[in-house]
């Protein structure tokens, strides 16, 4: 091997080739698979400064708010895309990270920034991955009608890309994650050791203020309408079909992984189809809500 040689560090798993899509298949094989996977280095802050995802288009400009906790450079695409083709305010939050930071934190960041920042009539909340489960948590506290000073207005709409709602899934036979454990990115490994700097403690694993999925029905079902967009490949997508809410639109990218919403850019179609149907159903909520 000469020193000009590339290593892979994540090679893509036979099975799942003919299940993802041959854009991403041709992006991760040019790119992504040369990539340390972060789960298996010793804890760095530093590793923060690298991009979350390659792949993504340039932050759009806007009129955008920001709550800075620590690093928001990885939702940045998506969240101007928002404000500027749904045509509305949009407020970041830097929630404090794991695993300088754990369980509660960033659901207290998150409610303390919902309060913060709701003097609008209309409010919606979302996020990704993490920032789902966030989102779908604050949908939960807005009607449990647990915040102080209460909300102008109840919250009209949770937009939800590929969210963590259950933190009892495992890759184990019959487990949520087992249809697709083998796929690239977000690994059962990477997951758990998400879950493990966050989530420490085992016994928070089925509070719903960690998993919403633990939710009661009756609390679930004062929450808001949602659009829930999943990656057809990607170990949180069954967890992400069994979240139930009153009203929900789910989509389902064929044959997309994870990470698809920060792949917008032109070398993975999907992940700018993801960003445009988000848009749009953003834009309709906050049209048809009184």
């Amino acid at each position: 091997m000469t020193s000009t040689e590339r290593v892979p560090k994540q090679p893509l798993h036979p099975s799942m080739i003919p299940k993802l899509d041959p854009e991403y298949v041709k992006f991760h094989n040019d790119v992504l698979q040369y990539i340390t996977p972060p789960h298996t280095l010793p804890w760095d802050p530093a590793m923060r400064n690298a991009p979350t995802v390659p792949g993504s288009t340039e932050p759009l400009e806007r009129i955008h708010r920001r709550l800075d906790f620590g690093t928001i450079a990885s939702e940045m695409t998506f969240a101007t895309n928002m404000c500027v083709r749904a045509k509305c305010v949009v407020l970041s939050v830097n929630y404090r990270l794991a695993p300088e930071h754990k369980y509660p934190i960033a659901v207290d960041d998150a409610v303390e920034s919902l309060a913060m920042g709701s003097q609008k009539c209309k409010i919606a909340v979302g996020g990704s991955s993490s920032g789902g489960n966030l989102a779908t948590i604050l949908a939960l506290k807005a009607a449990e009608l647990t915040f102080t000073p209460p909300l102008p207005a109840p919250l009209v709409f949770q937009l939800l890309i590929v969210p963590v709602t259950d933190n009892m899934a495992t890759d184990g036979p019959g487990g949520l994650w087992e249809e697709n454990k083998h796929t690239p990115w977000l690994s059962p490994a990477r997951m758990n050791w998400f879950k493990d700097n966050y989530l420490p403690n085992k016994e928070d694993w089925t509070k719903w203020d960690a998993s919403p999925a633990f939710a009661p029905n009756d609390l679930l079902a004062k929450t808001p309408n949602a659009w829930i967009g999943l990656a057809e490949v990607d170990i949180l997508t069954t967890e992400g079909l069994q979240y139930g809410v009153k009203e929900v639109e789910t989509v389902v990218y064929k044959g997309g992984p994870h990470p698809i919403m920060a792949m917008d850019g032109a070398v993975v179609k999907l992940g700018a189809q993801l960003i445009t149907d988000a848009a749009r159903a953003l834009s309709k909520a906050f049209t048809t809500q009184a």
